[in-house]
């Protein structure tokens, strides 16, 4: 059949919105045919099994199980929605101990059952603390494991064409860079819109500064209004991106949004943050950000605030001190 790959794919959480969307869309753009569902909520995970059976899919061999063990075994790429929902009055932050928890059980059981794992994408929050805990855990090469952060330039994508007027496609490298929260860096520097750079747009009448202003809170509240309006966290969308993730790393199509990824060359250091990135079969590759002066200002201020959860992180216990990673993680 006309699959990419024959590898087996791991979907973790596979039971809750986002897990079953991408069992789906993985199905839809014939990834593999060896797609197993792993989720600790059997009979939603059953539920969701049987659904995607019922579309009718030729040449799927869908597998579900309850058990790490089983799941994980032979896996050659794993996909990871398997923390606690955002609701309603949280933030990516809030999360933070209980998420910081599962990624750590999550990399030692990459580890224990499947080391020879190609990537790893890891999509609950807060994405890059729990990608970060995961990577070291796992023993995995930064290249192979990286995070959902896409969905952040997605959205500042999708504010600008609505404010213009315009198709998405034409806009062209929309990008948010750092934390995948609420201090995200909102880029204008590397956009253009309809040709023209929009850092020269922005300031007249067809973009006032205040404008900008409030569109990049818009951008940066992005996953806060899904929820306002739906009463739910976002589930389409990271479920398709984180997808679209882990297909370019099956060989597919080159992914070019930024992702989240383990950064550690002397600016920004020991972390896992979004960059401008690549993912392709030799997993994430790092480019160069560039930006200006306020640009730049605000990654650092988000790189700071992700040091500082990822200290909190350190505090708990979950993660040792810096120092000792070496020692967990010899690749890093």
């Amino acid at each position: 059949m006309d699959f990419l790959s024959n590898d087996k794919l791991v979907i973790v959480g596979a039971a809750g919105m986002i897990g079953s969307n991408m069992a789906q869309t993985a199905a839809m753009m014939r990834l593999t045919p060896n797609i197993c569902l792993y989720d600790t909520y059997a009979p939603g995970l059953e539920g969701v099994a049987e659904e995607i059976a019922h579309c009718g899919f030729k040449g799927l061999n869908i597998t579900y199980t309850s058990d790490v063990k089983e799941a994980f075994t032979d896996a050659k790429y794993i996909v990871s929605s398997g923390g606690a929902a955002r609701k309603a009055g949280m933030t990516r932050e809030d999360l933070l101990k209980g998420n910081a928890a599962i990624a750590e059980q999550l990399g030692k059981d990459i580890k224990a059952y499947c080391p020879d794992v190609k990537h790893v994408v890891v999509i609950f929050n807060p994405a890059d603390i729990t990608g970060l805990v995961t990577l070291l855990y796992s023993g995995l090469k930064p290249s192979q494991v990286s995070t959902l952060a896409a969905l952040d330039s997605t959205r500042l994508r999708s504010e600008l064409a609505k404010y213009f007027h315009i198709s998405p496609d034409q806009i062209q490298n929309s990008r948010t860079y750092g934390g995948h929260g609420e201090q995200m860096a909102v880029f204008a520097s590397t956009t253009t819109v309809a040709g023209q750079p929009l850092s020269q747009i922005i300031g007249t009448k067809a973009l006032p500064r205040q404008e900008w202003e409030e569109m990049k809170q818009r951008v940066i509240q992005g996953g806060k209004h899904i929820i306002d309006l739906r009463g739910r966290s976002s589930f389409q969308s990271p479920a398709y991106l984180s997808i679209e993730m882990i297909a370019a790393a099956m060989g597919g199509k080159a992914f070019s949004w930024p992702v989240g990824t383990y950064v550690d060359n002397g600016t920004y250091n020991h972390i896992m943050m979004a960059m401008e990135t690549t993912i392709d079969q030799n997993g994430v590759t790092v480019h160069p950000v560039g930006g200006t002066p306020e640009e730049k200002k605000e990654l650092d201020q988000s790189y700071h605030h992700l040091c500082k959860l990822r200290d909190e992180v350190i505090s708990l216990g979950i993660l040792p001190p810096i120092k000792d990673w070496k020692e967990l993680n010899p690749n890093i």
